[in-house]
């Protein structure tokens, strides 16, 4: 009765994100109740292995005591504290000195926002300042890669390049612009890296030289792009396109809001190539899911810039009412706890193992590619391997996909050409690695046997 009653007031009331608003309501809601470790129940008692961690969030795994212990704490000494007005609190001001301290050299400036889209939104804020306050009024222009995911608020939506997020949004703006995605399996170039890192830096600079340098503020990137289906660059692919940026003369953003901590291996993604970005975003694993909170991380020197241009005694108009919220800043602590206490270096050795057992899939008939890094991967099927042809949209490969893996108890992303993404929390242990791989292997059989 209980889930019949939430099911019919979800129908009638709950709008959710990123789904076929009409399919919803004839599919009805799958309410979750509880979780442990990287285990999820249902309310109808269905336990299932999350191999996507929430939404690519649960790094540190469901129900650590010593996170809820913490908030609990923090709720009922200082459930709130603004960060305005040169107020603060001991848990966002010590969050920010340990990002400072873990993120790549340079960045030692923190702006905390509720998550991925207002930490874009943030950066894209501060790099229009950035310019004009050194004179440089006319670089307005963004770009970004096409497959990318920069968040779906009314300006980060622009940047990202997946159609659903445009489509009757009015965006990207004029200001907005996109190059070709550095992904080995589908490059025109061809699988091999360094004809890929090549040409997407030539993109790069034509797109630059088209629009004018002096009109061009940022390049922005993901390590890895996540929700255009894990897509993983050559390696030196990031390195390059930070060193052309320099050249030209535009800033370099990261946006980390899926890779960081420890999704990929280390800390942050950008430690694969030693980047030293202007601005970094972060969101998702900087607590785990636990709580909303994001960041964006910036240079010394963009800081310098923007903390000279404000006139004495006038405030720098940017401001979140919950930047900086004293629970989620403890959070994050306390996560960066269970990250530093071990959880990275198993990512590093999980992950690795992740990354050979999915190699099995590559043999598959409906597999066209394998992919991945760390606890991070991919799996995507075709309708041809030889012609690398995707099905047929009409086909609703994705959402048979979903529900098979949900019969067989497991979780992963379900595209909708029919590429499975994976993320389980990076406290996964080998074994649990061993199942998951199994019913994803039994969930293609389901699919090859229809």
């Amino acid at each position: 009765m209980l889930s019949n009653s939430l099911d019919a007031l979800d129908r009638a009331h709950l709008v959710h994100p990123v789904v076929s608003l009409r399919g919803h309501e004839k599919r009805g809601v799958t309410v979750l109740q509880s979780g442990q470790g990287v285990y999820l129940t249902d309310v109808k008692g269905n336990v299932l292995l999350d191999g996507f961690a929430g939404l690519w969030c649960v790094n540190a795994g469901y129900g650590h005591k010593s996170i809820v212990a913490a908030a609990a704490e923090q709720m009922e000494r200082l459930p709130y504290a603004t960060g305005y007005f040169s107020f603060g609190s001991e848990p966002a001001i010590r969050l920010a000195a340990e990002l400072a301290e873990l993120t790549p050299e340079g960045l030692d400036h923190v702006f905390f926002t509720l998550g991925g889209s207002d930490a874009v939104d943030t950066v894209i804020r501060l790099v229009r300042y950035f310019w004009n306050a050194q004179g440089k009024t006319e670089k307005k222009h963004f770009i970004a890669l096409e497959s990318g995911y920069h968040g779906s608020s009314s300006t980060g939506s622009g940047l990202t390049a997946l159609p659903m997020f445009h489509d009757k949004f009015d965006v990207p703006g004029p200001w907005q612009h996109h190059i070709p995605s550095p992904n080995p399996y589908r490059h025109p170039a061809g699988p091999d890296g360094e004809p890929i890192i090549a040409a997407c830096v030539q993109s790069l600079r034509d797109k630059v030289a088209e629009l004018g340098a002096e009109k061009v503020a940022a390049f922005i990137m993901e390590p890895i792009q996540g929700s255009g289906g894990v897509i993983v660059p050559p390696k030196g692919f990031a390195k390059a396109m930070e060193l052309a940026c320099r050249e030209l003369g535009i800033l370099f953003i990261v946006d980390e809001v899926i890779t960081g901590f420890g999704r990929t291996g280390p800390m942050f993604a950008c430690e694969h190539e030693g980047l030293t970005p202007d601005f970094m975003t972060v969101a998702k694993g900087l607590t785990s899911g636990y709580a909303p909170m994001g960041a964006a991380i910036m240079s010394r020197q963009v800081y310098e810039v923007l903390a000279d241009a404000v006139p004495e005694g006038v405030a720098l108009g940017h401001g979140l009412t919950y930047s900086g919220h004293p629970v989620s800043a403890t959070v994050g602590l306390e996560v960066l706890k269970l990250y530093r206490g071990g959880m990275i270096e198993n990512s590093i050795k999980v992950g690795a193992y992740f990354e050979e057992r999915l190699r099995m899939f590559r043999d598959h008939p409906l597999v066209g590619d394998v992919r991945g890094k760390g606890l991070l991967a991919a799996i995507e099927l075709v309708s041809d391997k030889k012609t690398k042809a995707k099905f047929a949209p009409e086909k609703q490969i994705g959402a048979k996909l979903a529900e098979a893996g949900y019969r067989n108890g497991v979780i992963f992303r379900a595209f909708n050409d029919g590429t499975l993404g994976f993320a389980p929390p990076i406290c996964i242990t080998e074994a649990e690695i061993d199942i998951l791989v199994d019913r994803v292997d039994e969930t293609l059989q389901q699919l090859s046997d229809n």
